[in-house]
């Protein structure tokens, strides 16, 4: 039972809640728009999304398994799983989950080529997302320390994800993908900011140059603020630009919990103790509440 346990540590089922809804954003704003939803297309197409992160997961575990054992900050949402090491769970097995989730990722792909009916776009969201996800962590790009790999996971995340399920559905994009997709791009960089804070001394030891690091735990803290607010903004032109009602609304909801975010970013700045848990469980509570308000918006209307 330990081992089980240990390895659904590993698993991070909280990213896997993650890109369920993310997923489900996409194939609201289909619904919302009136298009008969295909139950078929929706498996294949969210099975493929967890299988994808499932292998990017896994993989990150296996090669960042010596910096994460030495890691003094760990927090349960960053730092790796800890699942990892002497009298644990050997660091083969995060390689060979890795390899078992991308042979059936693999096998899906040939399935859905087979009977579902896929657009160049859509392909070319599948190519860039598997692409990115596999080289986020891995040799020799390891994207994950060039400074760059944040956005890119961003743009993958909150962007590409529910635009690739409103394709399966639709066949082509909508605006409204955009004006929903683009706020919560913004807002999980600025997530991502938040759980390099914790890390950035074990970042530096290790020579991962994320963005925090290339730019400074202090012009990191700045900017990440600066994405909270912009991400509201963004939210603030969709709705003028014709987002419903009912959705930036209940979304809106969310600013005193990013205000809060932002004035403990700037408690820390200004040198007080951290609270690592804290800061970085609000920062992924105010990216999952803005996007399940989102995302139920879409569905009940």
């Amino acid at each position: 039972m330990e081992k089980i346990g240990l390895f659904i540590r590993l698993t991070r089922p909280l990213f896997i809640i993650g890109v369920v809804i993310l997923y489900a954003l996409g194939v609201g704003i289909a619904h919302y728009l009136g298009i008969s939803i295909n139950w078929v297309v929706y498996v294949f197409g969210q099975l493929w999304v967890i299988l994808l992160q499932l292998s990017t997961q896994y993989l990150n575990e296996y090669f960042n398994a010596t910096a994460d054992s030495e890691n003094q900050n760990r927090t349960p949402i960053t730092g790796g799983s800890g699942a990892l090491g002497t009298e644990k769970l050997p660091r083969r097995t995060a390689l060979m989950a890795a390899y078992t989730c991308l042979a059936f990722l693999a096998s899906l792909t040939v399935v859905m080529i087979s009977r579902v009916t896929l657009t160049p776009t859509a392909l070319l969201i599948m190519g860039f997302a598997l692409l990115g996800s596999l080289t986020y962590s891995t040799p020799p790009l390891k994207l994950e320390g060039s400074g760059y790999g944040e956005l890119m996971v961003s743009i993958i995340v909150a962007f590409t994800l529910p635009a690739y399920a409103f394709i399966l559905q639709t066949g082509e994009l909508h605006r409204l993908v955009a004006m929903s997709a683009f706020p919560l791009t913004v807002m999980h960089l600025a997530m991502l900011l938040a759980f390099e804070l914790p890390d950035y001394a074990n970042d530096i030891k290790f020579r991962k140059r994320t963005i925090m690091v290339r730019i400074g735990w202090r012009n990191g803290m700045i900017l990440h603020n600066i994405l909270i607010l912009s991400a509201y903004l963004l939210l603030g032109l969709a709705a003028i630009n014709g987002m419903p009602r009912f959705v930036w609304l209940p979304v809106l909801l969310t600013l005193p919990l990013g205000l809060f975010q932002i004035w403990q970013m700037r408690h820390i700045a200004d040198g007080a103790k951290p609270n690592w848990k804290a800061l970085t469980v609000v920062s992924m509570s105010l990216f999952g509440a803005m996007t399940y308000l989102m995302t139920f918006a879409y569905w009940i209307n």
